[in-house]
């Protein structure tokens, strides 16, 4: 079954350790932080997504074929159809 991951992004993962904090991410490394709180670590940023992807695989998620054929074409889906 196809699974589209809404909340394992980077962009979530950073809210979710920082909300609303100014930053860039590029090649997997923060280039800019403007705010006054620590910035994350890599490893507390792929940890969060970690948690939300097995949250989210938690989920029975039931799509229309509809559906499916529209995010056939969005990425990331990381799971095919079988």
């Amino acid at each position: 079954m196809n699974k589209f991951y809404r909340l394992s992004g980077i962009d979530t993962a950073m809210e979710m350790l920082r909300p609303q904090a100014t930053y860039e991410i590029h090649n997997g490394r923060i280039v800019r932080w403007d705010d006054d709180r620590p910035e994350p670590t890599i490893k507390e940023i792929k940890e969060a997504q970690k948690k939300a992807k097995e949250f989210e695989n938690s989920i029975n998620t039931i799509y229309t074929n509809e559906q499916i054929e529209k995010l056939k074409d969005r990425l990331p889906i990381t799971e095919m159809l079988s």
